[in-house]
């Protein structure tokens, strides 16, 4: 009780100002001012530096994070139907609550119609690149593209589908060899605590990395940049504020507790993607959050690695919307057929989009080449605000990721309602995250 009481001491006499998340907000807020201010010094090389090399900083231990999070995950379960079992639990929450999104996108772009009547010279050079990647990328494509040449490869580039593969084959066959891999399970899950011990120092530099990509963002497009295109970010910002309120909002409501309080349990990690544009930059510290929140620790590892390509919410919202946006504003009129043919291709090209920033432009490039050609050169219409939006993209992600691995969690009768709650109703030190993922 009296390490207990001191440790609560000790948290509440911390400066403000030396909480990560209060540095990061302040970042933030004179990184825009900064960009508005001084657009000449916000556009320079070193400054939008702070940013990317931040996220490269971020990106660097993705993939070792995730092979070592899904490897113990699996490896600590005795039943392999477990693990089939919260596959398919996960895999079809997350169509359900896609096309949750997806229908929501199409309801409110039918509605408000935006996209009529603002002038727009759309510019295809400018989305040239974004329209060859789409067409370059096809169905059987996709799924090749899950299995690596080499594991060592799939390493290097990070990525997250490739990893997330092997990681499972591996943590099958770690598991299958029972006591003969006890070593072996140790030495991941102390390799895992290691790596999370890098987060939390790579962490410190989060605030640098956020006033430098906001600074930039702020410096190149300007508030003119936003023009006759605000209506558009302000129905996407509603929309997703909506899908996050009502639909997240019920799925929590229905487990137990409050989105409004995870958010804020979540909230270091939400201005960081704030900041960086990026869900993927939140990962580590989001696993190791979820965990600590009572969810299953291989619910966990399985769950949220897999959302990040099957269950993004935010792309999936942003691509109706602005298809239908698109169409409008172009004056070509897409009739019911068309509108649900935008459901299922939305749903396919969204898979395998990762956090960050561009991606969902590159799926929306791939969903107006099937849905109607002509709609591809409106593309340029939104290039210039989509770096705006997807910040709400990736918010919107990373908070549906969070939900997606309490709900399975609890789905999977391994959710710690009583720790749910206790950490919900308190507030939470993020250097707590830290210690924790360094001492084990």
């Amino acid at each position: 009780m009296t390490t207990i009481a001191t440790a609560a001491t000790a948290r509440a006499s911390r400066t403000w100002y030396k909480i990560l998340y209060v540095q990061v907000l302040i970042a933030i807020l004179i990184g825009v001012v900064v960009g508005w201010l001084w657009p000449s010094l916000a556009t320079n090389d070193w400054v939008k530096a702070l940013g990317d090399g931040f996220i490269k900083l971020i990106k660097m231990v993705i993939a070792p994070i995730i092979f070592c999070t899904v490897v113990s995950g699996i490896a600590h379960i005795q039943d392999a139907k477990k693990v089939g079992r919260v596959g398919l639990k996960a895999l079809v929450y997350f169509e359900i609550v896609s096309t949750f999104a997806l229908v929501l996108g199409l309801v409110m772009g039918n509605l408000f119609q935006i996209g009529r009547g603002l002038a727009a010279k759309p510019d295809a050079a400018a989305v040239a690149n974004y329209v060859k990647q789409a067409e370059a990328s096809k169905s059987v494509d996709f799924i090749l593209n899950i299995i690596p040449d080499s594991v060592v490869g799939a390493l290097a580039r990070g990525d997250i589908l490739q990893v997330l593969l092997f990681a499972i084959l591996f943590g099958f066959s770690l598991m299958a060899l029972g006591e003969r891999g006890e070593k072996l399970r140790v030495m991941i899950d102390d390799t895992a605590h290691a790596v999370f011990g890098v987060i939390a120092i790579i962490m410190k530099a989060a605030p640098i990395g956020a006033f430098g990509a906001m600074a930039f963002t702020v410096g190149k497009f300007g508030p003119s940049a936003l023009g006759n295109l605000i209506g558009l970010i302000a129905l996407f910002y509603a929309t997703a504020a909506l899908f996050v309120v009502v639909v997240l909002g019920v799925i929590a409501r229905f487990v137990g507790f409050s989105i409004f309080k995870f958010i804020a349990y979540i909230k270091d990690e939400l201005l960081l993607v704030l900041g960086t544009s990026s869900s993927e930059s939140a990962l580590p510290q989001l696993l190791k959050k979820l965990e600590r929140l009572g969810c299953s620790k291989p619910v966990v590892g399985l769950v949220v690695p897999t959302g990040y390509s099957f269950n993004l919410d935010g792309t999936n919202i942003y691509m109706t919307l602005a298809t239908l946006f698109i169409a409008q504003a172009l004056g070509v009129n897409l009739s019911f057929g068309q509108q649900l043919t935008i459901l299922v291709v939305a749903m396919l090209t969204s898979k395998g989009a990762s956090g960050i920033t561009g991606a969902g432009f590159i799926t929306l490039a791939a969903t107006l080449s099937v849905v109607n050609p002509a709609l591809v050169p409106g593309m340029a219409i939104v290039f210039s605000i989509d770096k705006f939006m997807s910040e709400v993209r990736a918010l919107t992600n990373i908070t549906g990721n969070g939900i997606a691995a309490v709900f399975v969690s609890w789905w999977e009768g391994e959710l710690d309602q009583a720790t749910l709650h206790a950490r919900l109703n308190q507030k939470m030190d993020p250097t707590d995250v830290d210690t924790s993922s360094t001492t084990g």
